[in-house]
């Protein structure tokens, strides 16, 4: 699957990005498809090649969250924002995924304590003491 996507360059305190489109398990600093643009977020320039990259979505191209928010905001794409996630926090699907976990989780931890509690998979309970009882055991027991 095809990625549009941000690729850090630039110094440490003065970052600037490259709009790149690769593979989505690739690196993006290693080798990419096409270079569509540069984004400087210091002075909120971007630099893009607009026929390119309509180009790429027309051949059914994903864009990350951050990418879609920037053409949208810069004009070169329309349609709505995407909601991205925030570092640190988990996503809302990620959420859904720890719930939907837990719950199969709780539900297979309750199911056997509740099979044991049925009367049928109870042991037996022994009612007489064994026979194995020997008469000299019985006298020290008793004295």
């Amino acid at each position: 699957m095809l990625v549009i996507k941000l690729a850090q360059t630039g110094k440490t305190n003065k970052k600037m990005f490259r709009l790149v489109i690769s593979e989505k398990s690739r690196d993006p600093f290693g080798d990419v498809l096409e270079i569509l643009g540069s984004y400087n977020p210091h002075s909120k320039e971007l630099a893009a090649k607009n026929e390119k990259i309509k180009f790429w979505l027309s051949k059914g191209a994903q864009m990350t969250p951050t990418v879609n928010n920037l053409l949208i905001d810069k004009k070169v794409i329309e349609g709505q924002k995407a909601k991205a996630s925030k570092p640190g926090k988990p996503s809302e699907k990620r959420l859904a995924q720890a719930k939907a976990k837990a719950d199969k989780k709780t539900t297979k931890e309750t199911a056997p304590a509740a099979a044991a509690e049925t009367p049928a998979e109870k042991p037996a309970e022994p009612a007489v003491e064994t026979a194995a009882e020997t008469p000299a055991e019985a006298k020290t027991e008793n004295a």
